[in-house]
């Protein structure tokens, strides 16, 4: 048992690498940026979609669950993204589950919180696509891929759920937190031909 008496510090999986992050930055036209975003809550639920727990769980949402691949949702500070037919992670900066527990009920399905598992890497710029296009296999170009998509996919051999939240562009990208230091250094090394000239 943890001795009251001593403070317990709460270290993310990239705190390590924030200098490298910020030096990394890329300013101007050819602008691209890296950062953490640490300690996001992430809730892993299963509810069989149209279902009586499914309508109940969306009331405590204030967003219906989205119902195809790469979609998401948003309601105040929660976004839902698609993982699969009875399953979506659930993203937002409030702890806890108890609500999503309550209105799932007796119902089959679950509520976890997989906070833990994940942490958050924001990829930010005009050049964070052509950054991504690097490593990552999707088609990633704005008539296939926009705002507000969200799918599993692979960056590098680094697996991740790849969010676009806006057309800035920026990427939320959330590898396991055992992998974050290798997509982080990964993700410096390919920003770095933004920091020059652009050949013509």
């Amino acid at each position: 048992m943890a001795d009251p008496g001593i403070a317990t510090l709460r270290t993310s999986p990239l705190a390590h690498l924030a200098e490298r992050m910020r030096a990394a930055t890329v300013t101007g036209a050819r602008g691209v940026s890296l950062t953490e975003r640490p300690f996001l809550t992430m809730v892993n639920l299963r509810v069989a979609p149209g279902s009586e727990a499914a309508g109940r769980v969306e009331k405590v949402l204030g967003a219906p669950l989205p119902r195809a691949c790469g979609d998401t949702t948003a309601s105040g500070a929660r976004t839902v993204v698609w993982l699969g037919p009875d399953e979506w992670l659930v993203l937002s900066h409030e702890e806890g589950t108890a609500e999503l527990t309550q209105a799932l009920g007796d119902a089959p399905g679950s509520v976890v919180d997989v906070s833990a598992n994940r942490t958050t890497l924001e990829l930010r710029g005009p050049s964070a696509r052509q950054v991504l296009e690097k490593g990552c296999p999707l088609d990633l170009h704005p008539r296939a891929f926009g705002p507000g998509r969200a799918v599993s996919t692979t960056v590098g051999p680094v697996a991740v759920l790849l969010w676009q939240v806006d057309d800035a562009p920026t990427y939320r990208l959330f590898p396991r937190s055992s992998f974050a230091d290798y997509l982080g250094r990964w993700l410096i090394d390919a920003m770095g031909e933004f920091s020059g000239p652009e050949v013509p």
